[in-house]
């Protein structure tokens, strides 16, 4: 065995498949002197007992793009690295029961479409022809990817450890890392073989990655929300009409996802691999009675069949040649598992170069592409498409081991659920509640969850259905569709309120702050009283995030973000350092916020009693009294009316947001200022506002300030940008829409080729039509211009508008 290396650049902790993939892309991408730390054997953890499945399909954009990059980069691996791995790409077949599930996988196909997938609709006759033990007659559609198929996960590793090793990385097998300190700016990782000092440090652990990550508590780290969870699969014994339709065929059969019963079988030799998501699904190591070992390398949980007995039923009911074998064999297996079931790939929140690439419940088919996307992380600061899906920093202090734990027995039990845009999943809830939330509810406020705040989604009138079934439909006509409505037009023609807990609020001050941030913004900063929008671009000028900047004194500044991108923000703010006397510091929790805002807010203010000036502009702000308590308000409103936000200390906040309910003013939600924002042009962080466009394609010219001697990042690549031309345009569309509107990454296309996507739609109830927010290639952003967006299978026609808000293009009323 080699001597453990005294010195590395980067070293990585954990040997499965995406440890070992991070190694392989980092010496890919020249960093070769590199290390990767494994206590056991390559592949020891969920690696090696992983069923191998490689699909393409995936509701998330970040995802589908991880997992597209995997294979295609496993079809020529073998040779690349020369190592043989048994690689069967057999297809897939994904069956739908319901037409909301047909809707889903168009969804997918208008995705996949874009990326360049080859997937397709079958009928139920083509399924069978490709499937011939395939019950199809009570199915509502079926989705083909010619891709997908399955790998053997060791085979996979350690052709990715030759192919690391070859490029001159080191792996250091039965090396167990045993802690993490911090010298001089370096790290210096502990090892029962010595000590490695290096720049970079990655916890790919597995599901051991929470017990690594406490190890980076002292450097201001936290501990990682995840659980493990018990994943069962078994394998039959040789089935004689499977062997006898293979070698007929010369290939294997397709892979089955019965996504409504939720579960998968595929073939396994001549056999048969079922494998379930029970809803009675277990978590394991999380209590004190139940610790998790020391090492539980190669080894298995005890066999629990009677869980999987409905789904085995059931799977013989689609494939009755399943009953034909008895069975072989039974992994039940741990499986790491983030709250929503995505895995988390970037920087490790609150702690200086350190990463995180763990908690992959489908590591095997995730693994190419994440070990891309760490291998950038470290390499550039930055990576090819906005992984915000899987960012570490999504979650914040409130994914707690109650919250943690609940919310992975529901994404287990639902791992094949359809996240409808209604849907308010139940586990994990009340984390964060405004100082109003009792209030809100007693009002019909129906909640959601919102980077663990709760606010209201919309509110409900006696008689209304609020179940959850209710909520599952891609349309928007529900019982919400005419509370709604009001909502919108109680804020067009009068006043309305919305609670809005969790704004992300950071203090800036000290001499010199104003200097700094002019050098970290695209734009100019607002004046001493006033406000505006700064965005900070990455070093490609892409969109980094949009922060609004509130100006109390030369070196003073309130930053106001999204309650999501708390700590995401914070660290824009301190990753590059601030400067000697300048002072951040997070405030989210002490203060709260309402939106106040419509054409007769002015007059309810009066009414209440304050003692702001009310005659000040738009894009200013004032500390004042409102209904006797103290507060600050802000001249902006996101609903695009005459309107302020009102930020108070969250124990003054109940006392105003009665006083404003008194008074006359209509509560509203969620689901309404979606679609008032979007009538208005106004972009959502992680939505509109993301690292896959630059600032010029987002159309936030106006906030780019060329001329400022400033240096700011992206400004070379903007101005290089500019002179060329961008490939991209920012356009808001008409949509001629069905029973819905235009999710998030729906395909636009022009006479059949794909033009662009949609970042975000909605009904717009003041314009009385569906509008989308969109990106489309240059040539086809001029207003007028037709194009096509598919909505869930739907090709709804949509026309370019002018660059511009729908309604009050003037801001007549905003400015009133």
């Amino acid at each position: 065995m080699a001597d453990l290396p005294s010195t590395a650049r980067v070293v990585i902790i954990g040997g499965g498949v995406v440890g070992t993939s991070g190694l392989y892309h980092l010496a890919k991408a020249g960093w070769r002197d590199c290390v990767l730390l494994e206590k056991n054997e390559l592949t020891a953890g969920s690696t090696w007992h992983a069923a191998g499945n490689c699909p393409n399909f995936s509701t998330s954009w970040a995802v589908l793009n991880m997992q597209r990059y995997s294979l295609e980069m496993y079809r020529t691996l073998a040779e690349d690295v020369d190592y043989p791995m048994n690689y069967h790409v057999t297809g897939s077949l994904r069956l739908g029961h319901t037409k909301e599930r047909a809707q889903e996988f168009q969804r997918v196909l208008g995705m996949s479409q874009y990326q360049g997938i080859d997937m397709r609709m079958l009928s139920n006759d083509e399924a069978r022809e490709m499937y011939p033990f395939l019950e199809t007659h009570d199915l509502s559609g079926i989705l083909y990817d010619p891709y997908d198929g399955d790998i053997d996960p060791a085979q996979l590793t350690q052709a990715m450890a030759k192919g690391a090793r070859d490029l001159g990385a080191t792996i250091m097998r039965f090396c167990p890392a045993t802690g993490v300190r911090r010298e001089n700016g370096e790290w210096i990782v502990e090892t029962a073989q010595g000590e490695i000092r290096c720049e970079y440090v990655v916890n790919a652990a597995g599901y051991y990655a929470q017990r690594v990550g406490e190890w980076f508590k002292p450097h201001g780290g936290r501990t990682v929300p995840m659980v493990v969870m018990s994943h069962q699969y078994f394998l039959t014994e040789e089935i004689p009409a499977v062997k006898d339709w293979t070698e007929a065929n010369g290939r294997k059969l397709p892979l089955i996802r019965d996504v409504d019963s939720s579960y998968y079988l595929r073939q396994d030799k001549h056999g048969l691999n079922l494998g379930p998501y029970e809803r009675n699904c277990k978590a394991h190591w999380v209590t004190p009675e139940d610790p998790m070992p020391e090492d539980f390398s190669f080894q298995l949980y005890p066999d629990d069949l009677d869980r999987l007995e409905w789904y085995i039923e059931d799977a013989m009911a689609r494939v009755p040649l399943l009953g034909e074998g008895g069975v072989g064999r039974n992994i039940n297996g741990p499986i790491p598992y983030a709250p929503d079931g995505l895995p988390m790939v970037g920087p490790m929140p609150g702690v200086e170069n350190a990463f995180e690439a763990h908690s992959f419940t489908f590591g095997i088919v995730q693994g190419g592409g994440a070990g891309k996307v760490l291998a950038e992380w470290i390499t550039e600061g930055q990576t090819e498409w906005d992984m915000w899906a899987v960012d570490p920093r999504r979650y914040t202090d409130y994914a707690d081991h109650s919250y943690c734990l609940d919310k992975a027995l529901e994404t287990y039990g639902h791992e094949y659920g359809m996240h409808f845009p209604w849907k308010a999943w139940p586990a994990g809830r009340d984390k964060k509640l405004s100082p109003n939330h009792a209030r809100v509810v007693e009002l019909g406020g129906q909640m959601g969850a919102y980077g663990g705040w709760e606010r209201a989604n919309w509110f409900a009138k006696d008689g209304d259905d609020t179940s959850l079934e209710a909520t599952e439909t891609w349309g928007r006509a529900g019982p919400w569709e005419v509370r709604v409505r009001a909502e919108c037009e109680a804020v067009r023609d009068g006043v309305g309120v919305l609670d809005l807990p969790g704004f992300s609020r950071f203090n800036l001050t000290g001499e010199g702050a104003a200097e700094w941030l002019r050098g970290r913004i695209a734009g100019a900063l607002p004046k001493v009283g006033r406000m505006n929008l700064g965005y900070f671009p990455d070093p490609r000028g892409r969109i980094l995030t949009e922060m609004s900047l509130i100006r109390h004194a030369e070196d003073h500044f309130t930053l106001i973000t999204a309650a999501p991108a708390q700590w995401h923000d914070y660290e824009v703010l301190w990753r590059d350092g601030l400067p000697d006397g300048v002072s951040l510091t997070d405030h989210t929790t002490e203060f709260s916020a309402l939106i106040v805002t419509g054409p007769k807010a002015r007059a309810l203010f009066e009414e209440i009693g304050t003692d702001a000036d009310l005659s000040l502009g738009w894009l200013s702000h004032q500390s004042a009294n409102v209904a006797g308590r103290p507060a600050f308000l802000a001249r902006v409103s996101f609903a695009g009316e005459l309107g302020w936000e009102v930020h108070a200390a969250t124990g003054e906040m109940p006392a105003i947001y009665e006083a404003v309910i008194a008074a006359g003013a209509t509560p509203f939600g969620m689901f309404a200022l979606n679609a008032l924002r979007i009538e208005k042009g106004y972009r959502a962080w992680k939505g509109d506002l993301s690292t896959d466009y630059s600032l010029l394609e987002g159309g936030l010219e106006r906030f780019i300030k060329f001329d400022k001697p400033q240096d700011f990042p992206g400004k070379a690549a903007l101005l290089s940008e500019k002179q060329r031309g961008v490939a991209k345009r920012f356009v808001t569309l008409k949509v001629d829409a069905g029973e819905a509107d235009a999710p998030y990454m729906s395909t636009i296309t022009k006479d059949g080729a794909v033009v662009g996507e949609t970042t975000s739609g909605a009904w717009g109830y003041r314009v009385g039509h569906s509008v989308a927010l969109a990106m489309v290639t240059a040539e086809h952003g001029e207003p007028g211009t037709e194009l096509d967006v598919n909505i869930y299978g739907e090709i709804c026609r949509a026309v370019v508008q002018g660059d511009g808000p729908l309604w009050d293009p003037q801001n007549e009323r905003l400015r009133a």
